[in-house]
């Protein structure tokens, strides 16, 4: 049997409702985001996110006000862009600093991930959000501070979460061998790339979903339901 050392979760489905984040987090970033491009659109790290964008968009030079178009379409669409994600992060710090939301989690999900910590176990997270908005949210949220809990984060510059490139490039930055690695997702196609790169995995179902009789991946309700 091989030994999980290391787990690796997702969070919209897995460790937190996907609600949260379409209804609370990206009306808050998009209604928010003129103001602050505009309060804080000279410092440097934002300008370089704005200029990132606008080169994903192939705009070699536009007015402010259409980047700010741009981002607010591309929340909308909840386009998986890492300067978009970056920038949310920004607004969302002030969100959560001024304690206008916190961050939730499955009820489950904080008594488990301490027992795994108890264990032994490193803990990572793996999500299309920024690694600030990541920290932000664990900080932040409704089960208290469960930072102190992982060991490290990785959003879309280690790569789409669909490739098992991506996977590869964190089972190596994890120094640990991909099968003793278990990823956490909702996702079956990104639970198929981490599969390919040698990763065990577990298939969260949260209800109303029900797990299949035949699942692609080992399917789990809750993370109480999970055996290492």
């Amino acid at each position: 049997m091989t030994v999980i050392r290391a787990i690796l979760t997702d969070i919209e489905g897995t460790t937190s409702s996907i609600t949260f984040v379409k209804d609370v987090l990206f009306p808050y970033a998009r209604t928010r985001l003129p103001a602050f491009v505009e309060t804080h659109g000279d410092t440097p790290e934002v300008q370089h996110w704005l200029h990132e964008a606008a080169k994903e968009a192939g705009i070699i030079e536009a007015p402010r006000q259409e980047i700010i178009e741009l981002l607010q379409r591309w929340i909308d669409e909840d386009r998986k862009s890492t300067a978009l994600k970056a920038l949310q992060g920004m607004i969302w710090k002030e969100g959560y600093e001024n304690g206008d939301f916190q961050a939730h989690v499955y009820p489950e999900v904080s008594t488990r991930l301490h027992a795994w910590r108890a264990d032994g176990l490193h803990l990572y997270v793996y999500s299309s959000g920024s690694v600030p908005a990541q920290k932000l949210f664990f900080g932040y949220s409704e089960a208290g501070d469960l930072t102190p809990l992982f060991s490290g984060y990785f959003d879309t510059e280690a790569g789409p979460k669909r490739e098992r490139a991506s996977y590869e490039k964190i089972a190596q930055a994890i120094g640990e061998q991909p099968g003793h690695i278990l990823f956490l997702s909702d996702i079956v196609e990104e639970l198929d790339a981490a599969k390919a790169a040698g990763l065990r995995t577990g298939w969260l179902l949260r209800a109303p979903l029900a797990v299949p009789d035949q699942p692609r991946h080992p399917a789990y309700a809750d993370f109480d339901a999970i055996v290492l």
